[in-house]
């Protein structure tokens, strides 16, 4: 799904140059739940960025489903982008004047989907995630684990190949934490791939292979055989 070669990614300034991501290979095969992990700074959330399309890289290769995305407008991204990813953020980024029905239900309105449609999906999606008898709320009539409950409903409304997480449960407790996980555990063993972004080893253990960057590089690479073992 998912092939990168060789990616550098800078940031300039007036008065320095920031090299991100130095030279970095990764492919990612359909199914698979990757972890990445590393300190703060080292090139997870902009490696992120690049793989979700919301950025282009300075140098290098990456294909998308045999698409070549380095290198794309910003507008050819996004057409290539809707339908195809899901995000999942620590902050869960709703919008605070939508309803929950109101924010999953924007990616389908993105998409042209009819109202009688949109309603049937958004109505199963929340009750999938346990989140429908909320779904005239506003956001900050949620808790933290709601909140990220219905992030996630809209991250995976269009029913995208790719989801990606960046410190999904960075702001929950534990309790909220694991069922965020378990979550995304069901999504990805009924075949969505997943990456996450992540400094939580729990967390780490839900992933198939574990991906440590350090100063824009990938330092190790590991399979985790232990998966949800130590959890």
């Amino acid at each position: 799904m998912i092939q990168i070669q060789n990616l550098k990614k800078s940031f300039k300034t007036e008065e320095i140059e920031t090299l991100a991501l130095n030279e970095v290979n990764l492919s990612v095969t359909k199914g698979e739940f990757v972890a990445i992990m590393g300190p703060s700074g080292c090139g997870k959330s902009t490696l992120l960025n690049i793989i979700g399309m919301l950025d282009n890289p300075n140098q290098g290769s990456y294909k998308f489903s045999n698409h070549e995305v380095s290198g794309l407008k910003e507008s050819q991204r996004t057409q290539l982008r809707k339908g195809n990813i899901g995000f999942v953020f620590q902050s869960f980024n709703l919008i605070d004047e939508l309803t929950v029905f109101e924010n999953v239900e924007l990616p389908l309105i993105y998409l042209k989907m009819n109202k009688s449609e949109r309603r049937e999906k958004v109505t199963n999606v929340l009750e999938r995630m346990k989140i429908g008898h909320r779904k005239n709320h506003f956001p900050h009539q949620l808790s933290g684990g709601q909140q990220q409950r219905v992030a996630i409903a809209r991250a995976v409304i269009t029913n995208p190949k790719l989801i990606l997480a960046d410190e999904p449960t960075g702001n929950l407790d534990s309790k909220n934490g694991i069922e965020v996980m378990n979550l995304l555990t069901e999504l990805n063993q009924e075949g969505t791939t997943i990456i996450m972004v992540t400094h939580s080893d729990r967390d780490s253990q839900y992933a198939h292979r574990i991906i440590n960057l350090f100063d824009g590089q990938i330092v190790t690479e590991s399979q985790n055989r232990t998966i949800g073992a130590n959890i």
